[in-house]
This record gives structure tokens, C-alpha cells and sequence, in this order.
């Protein structure tokens, strides 16, 4: 099996707060790789590990390994740019340049990395807008600032920017989690036409989302990983039983723990 990431005894701290314990999970290569669990439970944190964004937080730490086509992008620095220029981003909640075009939205990543320019910069931004299911309802309106689509639309941008530096790894958070249900219909088809072509870590809180755009991935609980394989392997009933169980679970473990040392006490 090729694999585009692979990640090892993972840990990561805030500050004293310890946000991942000794994650390891494989990202098959042209897959969509869902990392599911309850909110809290380190999704995102996982999320940014992989493109390094996690550094930018004051008090993170990081311990383990973290592969991605196949260089440890925390212990190989001489590398790790070159590998990480090949990673793209889109965020829960859309973050055009409001203070930049349409057109410049798309176009700043690939003006900055000079992939291309003039017609061919033309070419890489139109195809990554038809890519977003954007072109058309944009095309006559490339010089407008941003700010002035709508949520839905802003989101299909930032995916058409992160698509424009041509990414062999597109890692998404909730990226259909803020928009109503016509324009997360619109993002999901995007995924499904973009799998197998690149691969696509998603972070969802969406079981029923997971099944329908995800091969396999991951649940994670209180930052660890619960379970991890084919998506149906994951969410093999219902999902909310499941979280209520691994609930249940952590809070008997507490009680007992917090009795043992009543007894301990005592004696």
C-alpha cells in the first residue's frame, strides 16, 4: 500500500495541557482519511501536526513522528519546506484575503511559489475555480473583492486557492461544518471528484458524512486514537451509541480511580 502519511507515537502538549497521546495512524495514498471523534478530543490538533501550522501556537509541543511522503517533516528541516509546499489547507470557517480580488484570492499562492504567470497564472486560476464549482458563478467578476460572495462561495475559494498550488495532500477541517446543506452538498461532490487524485485528510463531526466521502480514518477520544482502519470497520452501528459508550467508559474508569484513592487514604 503507498502511503501519502504516516504518523508515529505521536504526543503533543499546550502549554502543561496534553492535547494528543501517542497517536499512530496511516493515510493510504489517493484516499479520503476521515478523523472523526467528539469536539475537544484533538481533531484539529492532529490536523495541524501534519502541515507544522501547530508550531505557530504559543506553548505547543511536539514529540513522535510525523511522515508525509515519507520524510519526518519535524526532524528532517532541510526537507521538510520542500515536502510541506505540497500540502494545502482549507479551515472550518472561510478566510479569503477579504482585501484581495476574486481572482487574486486564487492566484496569490502560485504568484508567490512562481508556478506561473500571465496566461498560464490565467489557466491555473480559471481550472481551479471550475475544480471548486465556482468558475461559473464568478467568471464575470474576478476583479471584485472577495468579501462580497457568500459564506458558501468564500468556502469554495479557499478551496480553489489551496487547489491553485496544486497539492498532492489537501488536509480539510470541517470544511462543510459553518455553510447549509446546498453548499455542503457542493463541497462533498468536490471531494468525491478529487479522490484518487489527491489524498484528503477530513476532519468531520459528521458520521454520516465520513461514510459517504471516506474509504478510512480514525476515531479519536480524549486524544487518543480509539480505533483506526476502513470507514465502515469505525462506524459499524450508531455513532452517537459509540461516543456515549467510550463516555461511559472514561467515567467509570474515573470513579473507580477516584474511590481507589479514597481507600488508599483511609487505610
Amino acid at each position: 500500500m503507498d502511503v501519502t502519511v504516516k504518523i508515529r507515537n505521536l504526543s503533543v502538549w499546550y502549554g502543561q495541557q496534553k492535547a494528543l497521546e501517542t497517536v499512530s495512524i496511516t493515510v493510504p495514498k489517493g484516499s479520503v482519511y476521515a478523523i472523526l471523534g467528539p469536539s475537544g478530543c484533538g481533531k484539529s490538533t492532529l490536523l495541524r501536526t501534519v502541515n507544522k501550522l501547530i508550531l505557530l501556537r504559543d506553548g505547543a509541543k511536539v514529540e513522535g513522528n510525523v511522515e508525509v511522503f515519507g520524510v519526518d517533516v519535524y526532524n528532517s528541516n532541510s526537507l521538510s519546506d520542500e515536502v510541506l509546499a505540497k500540502v494545502g489547507m482549507v479551515f472550518q470557517t472561510p478566510n479569503p484575503f477579504p482585501h484581495l480580488s476574486i481572482y487574486d484570492n486564487v492566484a496569490i499562492g502560485p504568484k508567490l511559489r512562481g508556478q506561473a504567470k500571465g496566461k498560464e497564472l490565467d489557466k491555473l486560476v480559471r481550472w481551479a475555480l471550475e475544480k471548486s464549482g465556482l468558475w461559473d458563478e464568478v467568471k464575470d467578476r474576478l476583479s471584485r473583492p472577495a468579501s462580497e460572495l457568500s459564506g458558501g462561495q468564500q468556502q469554495r475559494l479557499c478551496i480553489a486557492r489551496a487547489l491553485a498550488i496544486k497539492p498532492s495532500l489537501l488536509l480539510m477541517d470541517e470544511p462543510t461544518a459553518n455553510l447549509d446543506p446546498l453548499n455542503a452538498a457542493k463541497i462533498e461532490e468536490l471531494i468525491k471528484e478529487l479522490s484518487g487524485e489527491i489524498t484528503i485528510m477530513l476532519v468531520t463531526h459528521d458520521a454520516d458524512q465520513a461514510r459517504r466521502l471516506a474509504s478510512s480514518g480514525a476515531l479519536l477520544f480524549l486524544g487518543k486514537v480509539v480505533c483506526e482502519g476502513p470507514i465502515d470497520s469505525i462506524i459499524n452501528g450508531s455513532y452517537c451509541d459509540l461516543l456515549q459508550n467510550l463516555v461511559s467508559e472514561h467515567l467509570t474508569t474515573q470513579t473507580s480511580k477516584t474511590k481507589s484513592k479514597e481507600i488508599k487514604k483511609r487505610g
